[in-house]
């Protein structure tokens, strides 16, 4: 009997790791040494997170004046997407990502020495601009080395360096911030310098040659603005209100299992910790399955609809734990089948002279929301109290749904 269930458990553990050498085979080496580059570059994402408590617990400022100092971390964000985007088409992703990293990690060092409320806030937003110019720098080029067939793929390494750094670095950020809080900002600028210091290593024109030397633009070819192309611009805003309904999971959300659910913090973390996990072990296996098969809009269109549900789940269903769980288990499979391909959309409608421009629009979404969603959900919550907040955000990632359909059917 025991031989019979070790045949069964070895043949599960061999499909199991088929389907894992399958789900990462096919990519390039240029998308895998990328996505070193930002596991590099987000474990040492520290400042960001614990910034208002440096502002209020270290430098003795009100939480209004660290309110208004996230608010220029926002601000600078969505002005270095736009700016991002129009330098990547005219010197090239490469450039862009060397020149950010660098930027950003000496300037943090610098507003780590800074003690002034005016000084803090003028370097809290130069910093955000720099930072953010990296991003739709880092999508053109996870663009450029993917292939279409893999290029969601691709776009879901990334993520997985991402979601790994973030966790690396916020646990990490936590107990250096508790011993001192302004060795984070040596951290985060030495880990910028140390992931620049990779991506020249591995991804410069003169040592990497999938990597191009600066954008070459074909004469006589009419190249389509961002801006012009009105089903992107739509997607735009569906994006913008999606995010804006996702963020509410780090911010609204945790205060609402606190409160009204009445969980610990430990089981707080836990579950969140359930997002990232799964998203890590699973996300690329699940793409590889889905990845050519149905449209990507329908994807998205699923995705978000899942989300939706996901938070109205808390009006619909008495409970605690186990709501609290089933409810971001749903979240985060509707993530994984949204937001790769979310990526993979605006990348089908570009071409190497205008991908920056999409590459900027699709971060300054994102960056307007993370400045809107936090706070609008914590009114709505405050004002007329959470039952209100979940009808809210479900009825706007259900308006967001809608919008994605309707531009499949465009398409």
């Amino acid at each position: 009997m025991l031989t019979k269930y070790r045949r069964i458990f070895l043949h599960l553990m061999t499909r199991l790791l088929h389907l894992y050498k399958q789900a990462y085979h096919g990519l390039a080496p240029s998308t895998w040494w990328l996505s070193l580059v930002m596991l590099v570059n987000r474990s040492g994402t520290m400042v960001v997170p614990f910034m208002t408590l440096y502002m209020t617990q270290q430098l003795g400022y009100s939480i209004a004046e660290a309110g208004w100092v996230m608010a220029l971390f926002g601000a600078g964000a969505v002005c270095g997407g736009l700016l991002g985007g129009k330098l990547i088409d005219k010197v090239g992703f490469y450039q862009i990502q060397i020149a950010t990293l660098l930027g950003g990690g000496l300037l943090f060092m610098v507003l780590g020495q800074m003690r002034s409320f005016g000084a803090i806030c003028l370097f809290a937003f130069i910093l955000s601009l720099v930072n953010d110019m990296f991003r739709p720098a880092n999508s053109a080029a996870i663009a450029h080395y993917s292939k279409e067939e893999n290029r969601t793929r691709s776009f879901s390494l990334n993520r997985l360096a991402i979601n790994l750094g973030w966790a690396f670095g916020g646990a990490l950020g936590g107990f250096i911030a508790s011993a001192n809080y302004e060795l984070l900002f040596w951290i985060d600028g030495f880990t910028n310098i140390g992931a620049a210091l990779l991506l020249y290593l591995t991804l410069a024109p003169s040592k990497n040659k999938a990597t191009r030397h600066k954008v070459v633009t074909v004469k006589n070819v009419v190249v389509r603005s961002a801006y012009k192309d009105k089903p992107y611009m739509v997607f735009t805003f569906m994006i913008i209100l999606f995010a804006f309904s996702f963020f509410q999971i780090f911010t609204t959300l945790p205060v609402y299992y606190r409160q009204e659910l009445h969980l610990t913090e430990m089981f707080i973390g836990m579950i969140m910790a359930i997002n990232g996990l799964i998203i890590a072990f699973t996300e690329m296996v699940l793409i590889h399955n889905l990845e050519g098969r149905r449209h990507i809009l329908q994807y998205i269109m699923i995705g978000v609809l899942m989300i939706a549900f996901s938070f109205m789940m808390f009006n619909i269903f008495p409970g605690a734990g186990w709501l609290a769980i089933g409810s971001m288990l749903i979240m985060t499979v509707g993530e994984m089948f949204s937001m790769p391909f979310m990526n993979t959309y605006w990348v089908t409608r570009t071409v190497n002279e205008n991908r920056g421009q999409y590459a900027a629009l699709f971060t300054v979404a994102w960056s307007i929301a993370q400045v809107l969603g936090p706070g609008t959900g914590a009114q709505i919550a405050d004002r007329f109290g959470f039952t209100t907040l979940w009808w809210v955000i479900g009825g706007i990632l259900i308006v967001s749904a809608l919008g994605f359909k309707w531009l499949e059917r465009k398409n």
